[in-house]
């Protein structure tokens, strides 16, 4: 029996993605865990990896397509005794064509809705040998927003591949165990599902820039980052109430005590981020409800400060995660800072190290930016944004002097602190970056 390979889900969000390339040729044996393709998320590169074993019969969407749909069937799988003869009962004719890339200098076609996931397709695995579950993408998204074990759910598909109509059978029926439910500290699912997508604003008219004004341009294509970044800061601005609060940060002793810790080994290089970073952990672990998120029931505590710090990279912003910020020492945080950073600039990073945090940094300092308000990361509560250092008259003891000082700014969803509490945080990072030697205690 033929096999579909299917366009996986990557990410809880992803609903598509991009066909890089095709590791895999027509005619090719293929086991188990081998590399079939590379797609692209909105996020980052990764590979596919195979979950049956046989001979890659059909490829249904050619390496290069964009914007392939999760679930859609990508090629056909022949398992061992069957020919091309199996190809036309699975369907497999044609390949699906490419994405047609916009035409340079043309007026843009208004972006189509999105394909809706095909659900009618068998998932991509199966029960198997040992304590392996095999299930589709989607039949375990069901399974794990319905609290429910896949080991006791008898699957219908091939060679006994839980599909979403098992799923849907196990919910209606109570057939299956609860899974054990996962921790809010832990799991970006705990978080509160997004908010309904709100009316598409307006945009530029470009038959107007073309016909009536003369203005030429060249259309380029909005990647899945983009488009991610624009949905979700969208949502953010139309739906959390955010207050922001600013406060001014010497950091003369601070530049002292981290030329000196740099000093003493050349196994790290430390950053006034790395120290930003150390200091936001302690913090938060002071002030809980900093560390939060905001549920119509509940407000979601997390029990670590996971750090997601904003890395900027060609294709977009992503937020590489320090988890566990509060227990690590400034040189841990320092190397590990630079592995994520050079990674997501690569598009390397796997979705458990972006996706989730309990807390965001935006350091434009490098930058020469003296202050700015950053905009809140769903589903957090908080954003830090830090400015530069630089030199600046302040008065010590009635008298006129010169310090470095640095503008820090937070962002506060007012659903989960009021604005005392994001007051009292700030106060309290302002005394660890201005006292840097008791971060080493």
């Amino acid at each position: 029996m033929t096999i579909q390979i299917l366009m996986p889900a990557l990410s809880p969000t992803m609903t598509e993605g991009n066909l890089a390339k095709w590791l895999k040729k027509e005619g090719d044996a293929v086991k188990a865990g081998d590399v079939l393709a590379e797609i692209e998320t909105d996020k980052a590169t990764m590979e596919v990896e195979a979950v049956d074993e046989g001979r890659l019969g059909k490829i249904l969407v050619q390496g290069g397509s964009q914007g392939v749909a999760v679930n859609t069937p990508i090629a056909i799988l022949l398992e061992e005794g069957e020919d091309e003869s199996a190809l036309a009962k699975a369907g497999g004719g044609a390949p699906a064509p490419a994405a047609p890339a916009p035409k340079a200098e043309a007026a843009p076609a208004p972006a189509a809705a999105p394909a809706p996931a095909q659900q009618a397709a068998p998932a991509a695995a199966s029960h198997g040998g040992g304590n392996r579950v095999f299930a589709s993408p989607l039949a375990r998204r069901i399974a794990q927003q319905a609290g429910i074990d896949l080991s006791a759910v008898k699957g219908s598909g091939p060679h006994g591949r839980i599909v979403k109509a098992d799923v849907e059978a196990a919910k209606s029926g109570g057939g299956a165990k609860p899974a054990a439910a996962p921790q809010a500290a832990a799991a970006p699912s705990a978080a509160p599902a997004p908010a309904p997508a709100a009316a598409k604003p307006a945009g530029i008219d470009a038959k107007d820039l073309s016909d009536k004004l003369g203005m030429r341009y060249t259309a380029k294509p909005n990647s899945s980052m983009r488009k991610t970044i624009a949905r979700r800061l969208t949502e953010v601005q139309q739906t959390v109430p955010n207050y922001f609060l600013a406060i001014d940060c010497e950091v003369d002793e601070l530049l002292k005590v981290r030329a000196e810790l740099n000093g003493r080994s050349k196994a790290y290089k430390l950053s006034v981020n790395d120290f930003v970073i150390r200091a936001a952990a302690l913090t938060l672990k002071k002030f809980p409800l900093i560390n939060s998120a905001w549920s119509e029931d509940a407000i979601l505590t997390y029990d670590h400060a996971d750090i997601s710090v904003a890395v900027a990279t060609p294709t977009g912003l992503i937020t590489p995660i320090i988890k566990k910020a509060e227990t690590k020492g400034l040189a841990d945080i320092s190397n590990e800072m630079k592995d994520l950073a050079e990674r997501a600039r690569d598009g390397k990073l796997k979705p458990e190290e972006y996706q989730g945090g309990s807390f965001s940094i935006s350091n434009l300092g490098m930058y020469g930016i003296r202050e700015f308000a950053a905009i809140i990361n769903p589903p957090q509560a908080c954003i830090l944004a830090v400015g530069a250092g630089e030199q600046r008259p302040v008065v010590k003891n009635g008298a006129l002097a010169i310090a470095t000082v640095m503008t820090c700014t937070v962002s506060v969803d007012h659903r989960v602190a009021d604005g005392a509490q994001g007051a009292e945080f700030l106060q309290a990072f302002k005394k660890l970056i201005e006292d840097p030697l008791s971060m080493l205690l």
